[in-house]
């Protein structure tokens, strides 16, 4: 692929904003400035510099993102910034999108790709991708509401009881919940449902990723084996 599109592939501008970049010097391959836009570079594996910064070469963009709160994940937000404001400009520029949402207040690990077949495969209810939350709740959590919330409980919306795939109180008002569906607001209605309240909520787990080594508001880059991990058929 010629060195201009690969930029303008991985969100580095406009066609000729690419160009421009090589034809300043502001780019290099394998640590060798390339000055020409059309020359053909190899992308299995490819990892070019541009303006000093390292990035790696990606036909489709998957991030995690450690969101905190205060942020909307929307690219048009309302109230607050977007979550997209904490990614580098390129992976802006190439479209990602969160996989899913968190509410604004609700912290914890957000998926964002460009791959639209990939949000769709990860959002069905059909692929069961568990997603673990950990709750801070207005009330004392009791053995009861633990089994509720195991047994299934109807919301609002949906005659067909919700049931938590996985259901432990961690302390006096806290408790894990895993989930492997995304209604609205799921958490807070199925707390809601068993006589409690959500006060503080946290994503710590989207199947096998975590967010060990990212702090709040950093972001990184989820691995080809990450990925085949989350895609796998359940």
């Amino acid at each position: 692929m010629r060195l201009s599109q690969v930029l303008f592939s991985q969100g580095f501008g406009t066609r000729r904003e690419c160009e421009g970049l090589v034809w300043h010097g502001l780019v290099s391959v394998g640590g060798r400035v390339i000055e020409e836009p059309a020359e053909e570079v190899d992308t299995e594996g490819l990892v070019f510099t541009v303006q000093g910064r390292d990035w790696r070469f990606h036909e489709k963009a998957l991030v995690l993102l450690h969101k905190p709160t205060g942020h909307e994940c929307s690219q048009k937000p309302k109230h607050h910034p977007s979550v997209l404001n904490l990614l580098p400009p390129p992976l802006r520029n190439r479209g990602v999108q969160p996989v899913g949402r968190l509410d604004e207040d609700t912290t914890g690990l957000l998926l964002l790709t460009d791959d639209g077949t990939l949000i769709h495969r990860l959002t069905s209810p059909k692929h069961h991708v568990p997603k673990v939350y950990e709750v801070t709740a207005k009330h004392e959590v009791t053995p009861g509401q633990v089994a509720q919330l195991l047994a299934g409980v109807v919301l609002d919306d949906d005659p067909a009881p919700v049931r938590a795939a996985a259901c432990e109180a961690t302390g006096e008002t806290t408790l894990r919940l895993t989930l492997t569906e995304g209604k609205y607001h799921q958490v807070k209605r199925m707390v809601a449902a068993v006589g409690n309240r959500v006060e503080g909520l946290h994503r710590s787990a989207f199947g096998e990723l975590t967010l060990k080594g990212v702090p709040s508001g950093a972001w990184r880059w989820v691995s080809a084996a990450e990925r085949e991990q989350l895609e796998r058929k359940r």
